[in-house]
């Protein structure tokens, strides 16, 4: 049986490895044997942080919404509280948003998230 020559379809593999590490420093562009080691870290580098991306930004959320609430008089979990008691479905996504760009309607939020608060601790 007749060998297999490698050379197209190795050429094909090495260029495809070179071509995914342009922009990186030094060697690590330009030579296929640390532009694969590197390229093998920056993938698990990309997989890992898409997962950590989520974390961070709902963190950030986080944050943004208790400098909001403090403003008006609440704390964190008490504003969230009241806003589920208050049945307004809004993600924190979306209430960091408000937050930010609309301190107006956070604040309307906020007053209807107290009151709620109110009612509840009322009935109980």
């Amino acid at each position: 049986m007749p060998r297999v020559k490698r050379a197209t379809h190795a050429r094909k593999k090495r260029a495809k490895v070179l071509e995914q590490a342009k922009g990186y420093y030094g060697r690590k562009k330009s030579s296929y044997r640390f532009a694969k080691e590197q390229l093998d870290h920056s993938l698990a580098y990309a997989y890992r942080d898409r997962k950590t991306k989520k974390r961070t930004f709902r963190s950030l959320w986080i944050v943004r919404i208790n400098a909001a609430a403090r403003a008006n008089g609440l704390s964190y979990n008490r504003f969230m509280d009241g806003v589920r008691k208050a049945g307004i479905e809004l993600d924190r996504k979306s209430l960091a948003d408000l937050a930010v760009s609309d301190p107006q309607a956070f604040a309307a939020v906020a007053e209807r998230a107290k009151a709620a608060l109110e009612t509840k601790a009322e009935a109980a």
